[in-house]
């Protein structure tokens, strides 16, 4: 037979290589190792940072006209909503100017009464305004995107509050970008201080409270005292809030004969759903005096 007609390529079995299975089982235990890593080590943050650095001023671009077209619908919607903001605003002017006289003398004395106990000056957090760009895209989580990052100072745990009150917390920091958890999402909680009785707590995100997000102060015993109605402002123990800033209203209490907790419910004063201007505070840890020390405990001698 002439050489020339002998069919030199390679059998279809070894031309086909791994199979689809193989293949598939390959790649998707290369997907779980890079995933467990990454919980693990953190080993794509700065791949994460990296790309929205660099995806920064695309977002930005594509944001303008979505905005300029809120802008020119809102313009017209807008003229009803500030003639009755500025008469909400003469009535709130008018209250206020009635409490003037009483707040000024309350501050003296204040100051007054803390020089005389030599107690220590309120801190003064410094804080900087900021805006709210987008929500993030896990439907799972509540939180929201602002335009301020570790350029402009933004530090991890940052509290974000706006007009109402609490907003959230700074959970990621990127260059120019910021990741806050709001109070409502499942996995954030907050020290709270009941205002009419003194009693601290801490109030947990509950997403589907009312079917719009809420809070729940928990391991609250079933008689404690607690009321629809009553205020909870941050009580300052940990660190990051810094205390007396309004965080939620309790609107509902159900203590049952089964339980030895009372449930508890509350509703953020913060607009969670909608915000747009926020304000951004330094993490009162910042601020706060180093804690001493332990003592170190004297060793106790052997037996003799």
């Amino acid at each position: 037979m002439p050489l020339g007609t002998l069919d030199r390529s390679a059998p279809s079995f070894f031309r086909q290589g791994p199979s689809p299975l193989s293949r598939l089982a390959l790649y998707s235990a290369l997907a779980l190792f890079l995933m467990v890593a990454d919980a693990r080590f953190q080993i794509t943050e700065p791949v994460r940072k990296a790309i929205s650095a660099v995806l920064y001023p695309l977002q930005w671009t594509m944001l303008q006209p979505v905005e300029f077209a809120g802008r020119g619908a809102g313009y017209f919607q807008s003229l009803q909503a500030a003639e009755e903001s500025k008469d909400a605003a003469e009535r709130r002017m008018a209250e206020m100017s009635q409490r003037a006289n009483q707040t000024e003398l309350l501050l003296q004395e204040n100051t007054r009464l803390r020089k005389l106990l030599e107690l220590r000056e309120r801190l003064d957090t410094p804080s900087q305004a900021a805006q709210v760009i987008y929500d993030t895209a896990d439907p799972y989580t509540r939180r929201v995107m602002i335009d301020r990052g570790q350029t402009a100072g933004v530090e991890l745990g940052s509290p974000v509050l706006d007009e109402g009150g609490i907003l959230g917390q700074v959970t990621r920091v990127h260059p120019f970008l910021s990741e806050v958890t709001l109070l409502v999402d499942r996995d954030q909680a907050i020290p709270v201080l009941n205002v009419r009785t003194g009693a601290r707590s801490v109030a947990y995100g509950d997403p589907i409270a009312g079917h719009g997000g809420g809070m729940e102060l928990r391991f609250m015993p079933g008689n404690a005292d607690v009321q629809e109605g009553d205020l909870l402002t941050t009580s300052g123990v940990d660190g990051l809030y810094p205390p007396g800033l309004p965080v939620a209203r309790v609107v509902r209490v159900e203590r049952r004969a089964d339980s030895a907790f009372a449930r508890i419910y509350c509703t953020p004063l913060a607009q969670v759903y909608g915000a747009r201007h926020v304000m951004v505070l330094k993490p009162l840890v910042a601020e706060l005096p180093e804690r001493p020390a332990p003592a170190v405990q004297p060793k106790r001698g052997g037996r003799r």
